[in-house]
């Protein structure tokens, strides 16, 4: 019993709140269904009403079963009704009959929903997310416009087929009743918030229009009657063996069209499908921001394409995820997808008990109600983009959406939308730096500690040598503008560096553009060298491979491939050093005179330290030390080469810090802290070294204090080179 009680308790608020936003969701979708029909033909409004109740009762109990939203309503919405009203009205105006036009719009929803389940099933959901705002908002207030306009002419109870401009500015055309209703219906909705909070706006604006209908038939008794009526929708016409038979009827006539005639209909159905999409994805996105959730984006789609598919074969208006009634879902206290099952029920539930009243509604109710809904559908907020010249760009992809979606149509904004979208990625590429930094090998070092006199040989020939480190994307788009910063240096320079690790990919017109700075340089003889070459993009094409093919190959001596951009500061390192290529010959071990921590001292004062030091060796690839080892002592290298490695930042990255070689010394720091180990340390090639541990260097300065203050100052201030050589480095990167 309790477990029964606590069932209950989790599922109360998605029974309030199915059943509130079938309180928003049933009025609207009738409303759209009335626009959608009456296009057709003033008769055909009673069968719009039908049709908003089977699509909201459809998609009510389909999309909300096999879709994965939480707390997700969907309906029959405005952007459904601005396309197929769109769709009817071109096909009225080409002649076509009344009968064949509904036939069209089923066989219009059906193919739309499949288009939208193949969305899901190849994954496309998540693409369409990333539809540039600009655009979005353009086409959404272009449909909020089309619904004002298409309302205008009932709102004001005009004659049937006048256009908005024309009823605008034709005052002696307005019906003061339709008037009436029509402003009773949007004040109710517009204000009534402020007042009654717990009750839906659109019910109370609902509510307000027919109080006023039927206190004008107090004083107008003709609107008393049902039959010829054109101020209400009028009987449905159209339930039990009557439906059945129209249904019927309708498939087959549906059996008879020809595959030239369905495929004719494919570009109005993507066009609904991306609103679709759209719609029902944005309002996945606000939900999912209310409830710090996730949708799955594929999985929704297909579902809704499912739901739209038997909405149109039943009769119905296609819809999508609505914000409206998902809002007040939500507000509700609704927690699950059975909230959406309840608004199917409770849709089924009233169109049944208040078929009669759905017969009464006003015309201009309903289009009071959609006129507040296109209202909300304009979005304001690219107004701000005339703030700044930087977004005034921006502002004009809205206008240009709206412009087409009002004068060409729906198809053609989305056409100029998707172009559009291309344009404003193609912008910002093209806008943005693919230089990330410029910078000279005398400003910077490898992972090489070198000499002293190296050091400052480097410094005085490292301004010959310039590396670019890049970033973005390469193509049509930004490759002049990288080769006009990089012509410059053609020129001088004597080594050129391209990093490449932030480049997320590059096309032919880019290595083209490669090519020709290659071409300029080997011209004097000066080598390109490209670091970071990644074998696999974020596009998944082998950048190497890919720069070979386009003929950057490194067998000609004019191109490198480093792997590193440090590795590519040591290979140009040693060139201006002059020992790039030479023989390694295995030099004789040093003295510890000829260690650069103790040179111009004199031989005879080091004696007494030499007494003090251990002579050790170790092969190449052995471990000298590792990470956490409590050994204190100082290496003086006095044959071989020394590697650093050790893992950097949170990640644990395992990086090549630092290379020692013949004549320097490393693990100074743990000999003066006492700490240990912070890095591993790995002979490259075969070592000889001097090591002085701290507590034999204790008894040296015990006995000998000058030798120890001489190695002391002399460590301090080779260190002291060090740190300020790695200052100068993080504050060039940091003002880069």
């Amino acid at each position: 019993m309790r477990e029964l009680s606590g069932a209950w308790a989790r599922h109360t608020g998605d029974l309030w709140g199915g059943f509130s936003a079938m309180l928003v969701a049933l009025p609207a979708s009738v409303a759209f269904g009335v626009t959608v029909y009456a296009a057709i033909a003033p008769h055909y409004a009673a069968f719009g009403a039908l049709a908003g109740v089977l699509g909201a009762m459809a998609l009510g109990l389909i999309a909300p079963t096999f879709g994965g939203t939480d707390r997700l309503i969907s309906a029959p919405c405005a952007p459904a009704a601005a396309v197929l009203s769109a769709f009817a009205i071109e096909l009225v105006h080409q002649g076509i009959e009344p009968a064949s036009i509904v036939l069209m719009l089923t066989v219009l929803g059906i193919l739309t929903g499949i288009i939208q389940i193949l969305t899901g099933f190849l994954g496309i959901g998540r693409l369409i997310r990333y539809i540039p705002y600009p655009v979005v908002s353009g086409f959404l207030s272009g449909v909020g416009l089309i619904i004002i306009g298409g309302q205008l002419p009932k709102f004001v109870g005009a004659g049937d087929g006048a256009l908005w401009y024309q009823v605008l500015f034709s005052p002696e055309t307005w019906d003061w009743r339709g008037l009436t209703i029509g402003s009773a219906t949007i004040l109710a909705m517009l204000f009534s918030s402020r007042v009654i909070k717990k009750i839906p706006a659109t019910v109370v604006g609902v509510a307000c229009g027919w109080m006023s209908y039927a206190a004008i038939a107090i004083i107008d008794p003709s609107l008393q009657q049902l039959e010829n009526n054109p101020m209400v929708i009028g009987s449905l016409g159209a339930s039990g063996e009557g439906y059945v038979a129209i249904l019927t009827d309708r498939w087959n006539q549906i059996g008879e069209l020809r595959l030239s005639q369905v495929a004719g209909l494919f570009g109005s159905a993507l066009t609904l499908a991306v609103l679709l999409c759209i719609d029902t994805l944005k309002t996945c996105v606000v939900l999912d921001r209310f409830t710090r959730s996730r949708h799955d984006s594929n999985r929704e789609l297909a579902a809704q394409g499912l739901a739209n598919i038997v909405a149109s074969a039943i009769g119905g208006m296609p819809g999508a995820g609505t914000m409206g009634a998902t809002m007040v879902n939500y507000s509700s206290g609704s927690r699950t997808r059975i909230s959406g099952v309840v608004e199917g029920l409770s849709t089924v539930v009233a169109a049944l008990a208040l078929g009669a009243f759905v017969a009464w509604l006003p015309v201009a109710t309903l289009s009071g109600v959609l006129i507040v809904v296109g209202l909300r559908m304009i979005d304001t907020d690219p107004m701000r983009f005339l703030e700044s010249k930087s977004t005034i760009v921006d502002f004009c992809v809205v206008l240009a959406v709206v412009g087409c979606a009002l004068t060409i149509g729906l198809i053609a904004a989305a056409a100029v939308g998707v172009v559009l979208s291309i344009v404003l990625f193609l912008r910002e590429q093209v806008g943005g730096a693919v230089v990330r930094r410029k910078s000279f090998v005398g400003e910077r070092s490898s992972t090489w500690y070198r000499p002293e006199h190296e050091m400052r040989m480097l410094e005085k020939k490292g301004r010959s040598a310039v590396i670019f480190e890049l970033q973005g994307s390469l193509f049509f788009g930004t490759a002049q503008q990288l080769y006009r910063t990089l012509e410059p240096e053609l020129a001088t320079t004597e080594y050129l560096i391209l990093d490449l690790q932030r480049v997320q990919s590059v096309d032919i017109s880019a290595t083209y553009m490669l090519n020709q700075v290659r071409d300029a340089l080997a011209e004097r003889g000066v080598p390109l060298l490209f670091s970071n070459v990644r074998e696999c993009l974020p596009s998944g094409r082998n950048l190497r491979e890919f720069l070979e093919l386009a003929g950057l190959r490194p067998n000609d001596g004019t191109v490198y491939y480093l792997p590193t951009l440090e590795a590519a500061i040591e290979w140009v390192e040693a060139s201006l050093l002059g020992d790039q290529g030479s023989s390694v010959d295995d030099p004789p071990p040093l003295e510890l005179h000829e260690i650069e921590l103790f040179k111009g001292s004199k031989p005879d004062t080091l004696v007494d330290l030499d007494a003090c030091l251990e002579k050790r060796s170790w092969k190449a690839g052995e471990t000298i030390f590792s990470t956490g080892d409590l050994s204190n002592d100082l290496f003086l290298i006095r044959k071989g080469e020394v590697k650093i490695v050790g893992s950097v930042g949170r990640g644990g990255a395992i990086k090549h810090i630092a290379t020692y070689g013949r004549g320097d010394f490393f693990g100074g720091q743990a000999f003066l802290d006492d700490h240990p180990r912070a890095n591993d340390a790995v002979a490259i090639r075969d070592c000889e070294m001097y090591t002085l541990s701290l507590e034999k260097f204790n008894y040296l300065a015990d006995q000998h204090k000058r030798i120890a203050l001489v190695l002391m100052n002399n460590l301090a201030l080779k260190l002291s080179v060090r740190l300020r050589h790695t200052n100068e480095e993080l504050t060039l990167l940091q003002d880069n």
